[in-house]
């Protein structure tokens, strides 16, 4: 009875004294009831609502995170019971590259990859580099073919969607799903030269509808297209499988040339673009553009969504300045979905050197999730499922009037007219090469706010942080 009272007091000094009367008069009737005992029993309590389940994700395993942004070669591997090829399937990298040493047999590799992917956690991408012309990894299972010049000059852009659809049914019909094919870049430079007849056109209109047309017709066959070289690299002579190099051009000059055919391809819907290894001074000039946030920047402000994958970090403008390890983690931080190397045996070192950076904080997580989902969702995955992130990936349209799937005749022609010279070339072939001034759009304006800030650590040196190796690695891909 003291203790209530000191209580009460206690309990005073902070209510008015109303309150206080009314309090006391209640405990007087609630100690009379039990008794005048010392002890208060306890209410009853209402039974307590139980919380609804909330929906929650948990995304798979950080190192399975990271290898989901991978696309691995295999070198010399030809058979499913070659280790490097169960290894990597087993590493959950996103996808596999095929180069012409994977190429024995339509039979044999169609046998690879069913067994690979029968291996494998979820779907899998696989892709080669299959441009027709010099570019033709799978030439034993497609055949020779002409360059993309020549059948731009060659042939109506209906005729090249007809002659690309017959070539991705047959990388389908191995078990193909991802071409590193057309050609975006600006060339009108000798034959052999870096980019040379690789390229459709010099004229940013015929580049464009040219390359899209290629492009539609891989879709068709159900094989999914890359648009390259973003930026652009048809500017520079310099062979990145080898060295650097820097384009020295505004971004005034590139939006008004180079980045036309990009725009276009974004516009209809491009899934994927690969970025190539030069300095572009309007952009990063120091780092090449597939390690620079500027340039990934400057894509997503043209309104791109897929994925955006660096070309081969095996090559000498990359490898020759940073180990494969760190030019994962750069690649990624700067806004890379996808890192291409063909020599997979480095796969599980950048798998490793990923997961590090997000561990030290030097790559953000939220970044290696958007990475790994996009890729995922490229090959048929749920990027839930991989990174709890729902992504949903552009895809080319068909364009109005374009031509139906052509009959095997009808290709066949394509292709033997395409290789028969220039004599045979008639309309594109008379089409000037140089674009006229006033066809030339108005600069977009791009805030290129970068993915990773080039002050944080991973951008503020272009110095090399391994030894640099006297030969780059060496890397078909291009």
């Amino acid at each position: 009875m003291h203790a209530a009272r000191d209580a009460l007091r206690t309990y005073g000094d902070r209510v008015p004294r109303a309150c206080l009367r009314r309090a006391g008069l209640v405990l007087a009737a609630v100690l009379l009831l039990a008794g005048c005992t010392d002890t208060v029993a306890p209410a009853p309590r209402k039974a307590a609502t139980k919380a609804k389940p909330t929906m929650s994700c948990s995304p798979a395993p950080l190192e399975r995170r990271a290898a989901a942004t991978l696309i691995a070669g295999m070198p010399h591997v030809t058979s499913a019971s070659d280790a490097l090829g169960r290894s990597l399937v087993d590493l959950g990298v996103g996808g596999l590259f095929l180069s012409e040493a994977n190429v024995e047999s339509a039979r044999q590799l169609t046998a690879l990859l069913r067994d690979l992917r029968s291996r494998a956690r979820g779907p899998l991408l696989v892709s080669t580099d299959e441009e027709s012309g010099r570019v033709a990894l799978t030439r034993e299972i497609v055949g020779p073919g002409p360059s993309p010049r020549r059948l731009a000059r060659q042939q109506p852009p209906a005729q090249v969607r007809g002659f690309a659809a017959e070539l991705g049914r047959e990388l389908a019909g191995v078990g193909v799903n991802l071409d590193l094919a057309p050609l975006f870049d600006l060339d009108a430079g000798p034959s052999d030269g870096i980019v040379g007849d690789r390229s459709f056109s010099a004229d940013p209109q015929i580049a464009s509808e040219y390359a899209l047309a290629f492009s539609n017709g891989l879709v068709d066959a159900g094989i999914t297209p890359t648009v390259k070289h973003f930026p652009g690299q048809g500017r520079s002579a310099v062979d990145t499988h080898r060295d650097g190099g820097l384009v020295k051009a505004t971004l005034q000059e590139l939006q008004a040339t180079d980045l036309r055919p990009f725009q276009d391809a974004i516009d209809a819907g491009a899934p994927v673009v690969m970025l190539n290894h030069l300095g572009y001074t309007a952009l990063d000039g120091g780092l090449p553009a597939t390690m620079s946030p500027k340039a990934y920047a400057l894509l997503r402000e043209m309104g791109f969504e897929g994925v955006a994958m660096t070309d081969s970090v095996g090559m000498g403008a990359v490898n020759l300045r940073w180990d494969f390890p760190e030019a994962a983690v750069r690649a990624v931080a700067a806004g890379a979905d996808a890192v291409l190397v063909t020599d997979g045996t480095q796969a599980e070192r950048m798998r490793d050197g990923l997961v590090d950076a997000v561990r030290s904080g030097r790559l953000p997580e939220t970044r290696l999730n958007e990475a790994a989902a996009r890729v995922t969702a490229l090959a048929g995955g749920d990027p839930n499922r991989i990174a709890c992130v729902a992504v949903q990936l552009p895809t080319f349209g068909r364009t109005a009037g374009a031509a139906p799937r052509p009959s095997g005749s009808a290709t066949a022609s394509a292709r033997g007219s395409a290789s028969a010279g220039p004599t045979a070339s008639t309309g594109p072939a008379q089409r000037s090469a140089t674009p006229s001034p006033s066809s030339s759009p108005t600069p977009r304006k791009s805030p290129l706010v970068p993915v990773a800030s080039p002050s944080s650590p991973l951008f503020r040196s272009a110095a090399p942080t391994t030894s640099p190796r006297s030969s780059p690695t060496s890397s078909p891909a291009g």
